[in-house]
């Protein structure tokens, strides 16, 4: 099996014969050369022209994709009073209190795609960073996932709402979709991706910001998108 995946994924880098494609060649490429059995996850990789370690140049965000991820996140809410039926009500999976911060902490329970606290809560809630820290699941007032409005919050990741972070070596990776979406809405999801990069610039950035822009699918292969034209659409 080993042999045949290996041979599919060659086959599959093989098809892939210009510097650079504009997006929507990339997205037919990747669905031209499909072999695995699943639907996989489309994602848009960005080499940016930052240093992390400095504050100043740090990129992230949130940006809500217009047609979704494909699946519904999995999302829990730690508040208290009227904020738990609100968030119930939007359709949180998972409501509770400090009983879930201790769940949490003592059974390294993560069995969700986003978590959101009240302001209140946060108190409780720092205890966890060594467990959400490394998954990128710490409420975040900056990703909007600490706020009293917990209801427009739910609703917003529900809705295909999505994070982006550069990681140490200021590269940043965003799924923008499935592969059995269509053409125009991966191409949608994705420019609005780049777009939401490009706004996130920090002004102490100097010199080219994209450096390298990327589309692939979970087992096929990177394809070069044209970093000129993103860019430049994306400051729109």
């Amino acid at each position: 099996m080993a042999k045949k995946a290996s041979k599919n994924i060659a086959k599959s880098r093989a098809a892939v014969t210009a510097d650079v494609y504009a997006l929507p060649d990339a997205v037919s490429l990747l669905q031209k050369v499909k072999f695995a059995k699943f639907d996989e996850t489309v994602q848009v990789s960005l080499r940016l022209g930052v240093d992390t370690r400095h504050a100043d140049q740090m990129v992230r965000g949130t940006v809500v994709l217009p047609h979704g991820l494909g699946k519904t996140k999995t999302v829990a809410v730690i508040a208290t009073g009227d904020r738990q039926r609100e968030a119930q009500e939007a359709g949180a999976d998972f409501v509770g209190g400090e009983e879930m911060v201790e769940k949490i902490q003592k059974e390294n329970w993560t069995d969700f795609d986003a978590l959101i606290a009240t302001p209140d809560m946060m108190k409780v809630v720092g205890r966890l960073g060594k467990v959400l820290g490394p998954k990128g699941l710490m409420p975040n007032p900056k990703t909007g996932t600490v706020t009293t409005d917990v209801a427009a919050a739910v609703k917003e990741i529900k809705a295909g709402k999505v994070e982006f972070r550069a990681d140490k070596t200021s590269l940043v990776h965003v799924a923008v979709g499935k592969l059995s979406f269509s053409a125009e809405k991966l191409v949608d999801n994705a420019n609005t991706v780049v777009a939401a990069v490009v706004r996130a610039k920090p002004s102490a950035a100097k010199g080219k910001y994209i450096k390298s822009l990327t589309l692939s699918s979970t087992m096929g292969p990177g394809v070069p998108l044209d970093t000129a034209t993103a860019e430049a659409s994306g400051k729109h």
